[in-house]
């Protein structure tokens, strides 16, 4: 898919997604993010990026970590979705906090000057970027000297029980959502991105995680509904739904457990310094 087309994808695409996301993603990503928050290692006073912030739930944590015995960080916030910059801005005023900015804006191109910030993070957000090595350039160039970048991504399609979502969707509408989803999550492209990007002493951590689900309802509603096919799925008349989330069901019915299931996923997060 043409670049300019892919980004309008994406960001309408979470547009749809906004108001599905954190019911149905907050609790599956978690480990990725504790595990990207830890290799951060952020400190009270920092000045932080937090590229494709989705709904905030590194923001958040992030904006607690900066500020704290009197000492002011500060957490930048971006995404392409206008939809969730709208949702994380309303959440974090409910909050209280007053130590965030939030900007719609393309990870690709980031209006920040040269040595702005002394870390900058991206939580599942890479994979759909269509120039992930430009995101993470633009990433370097923001970045004081010494400063140090943090990644999350899904890992090897191969490790990830839910992958049949995208040839389910795209057999059904000519999307192309994530044509490159799971490059960077194989073998080590991310560590060989970072590098190319100009970043040192990149170390790289992957695991597998299981993501619950109570019933076939909520597996569906995160798949179809709260992820990236959100855009394409709106398209689907009732017949073509029910027809995808049986495909879909039994994709995954290996993983069935109890009435629910537990699907496999594998996380990458890698640390590079600038």
């Amino acid at each position: 898919m043409e670049p300019r087309l892919q980004r309008r994808v994406q960001r309408y695409g979470w547009d749809k997604a906004a108001k599905f996301y954190e019911d149905s993603w907050k609790d599956q990503l978690k480990q990725g993010q504790q595990k990207l928050l830890e290799m951060a290692d952020i400190k009270p006073g920092e000045k932080v990026l937090d590229a494709a912030c989705g709904s905030g739930l590194v923001t958040f944590e992030v904006a607690n970590d900066i500020s704290t015995n009197g000492t002011a960080g500060e957490v930048v916030a971006i995404d392409l979705s206008g939809e969730m910059i709208s949702l994380a801005e309303s959440k974090a005023k409910s909050l209280g906090l007053s130590n965030i900015t939030f900007e719609r804006m393309d990870a690709e191109n980031l209006d920040f000057e040269n040595e702005t910030f002394d870390v900058a993070l991206n939580s599942f957000g890479l994979m759909y970027i269509p120039d992930p090595v430009q995101s993470l350039k633009e990433m370097h160039r923001v970045l004081k000297p010494g400063g140090r970048t943090v990644i999350s991504i899904w890992g090897a399609r191969k490790n990830c029980g839910w992958a049949e979502i995208f040839p389910i969707v795209d057999n059904r509408v000519a999307s192309d959502v994530c044509p490159l989803f799971f490059q960077q999550g194989t073998g080590d492209t991310l560590k060989k991105s970072l590098e190319m990007a100009g970043f040192k002493n990149v170390e790289v951590d992957r695991f597998m995680v299981d993501l619950h689900y109570s019933s076939q309802d909520e597996a569906i509603i995160a798949a179809f509904a709260g992820g990236p096919v959100a855009l394409a799925y709106q398209k689907f008349d009732t017949q073509t739904k029910e027809e995808a989330h049986a495909e879909y069901l039994n994709s995954i019915e290996e993983f069935r457990v109890n009435g629910g299931y537990s699907v496999p996923g594998e996380f990458v997060v890698a640390k590079g310094e600038k």
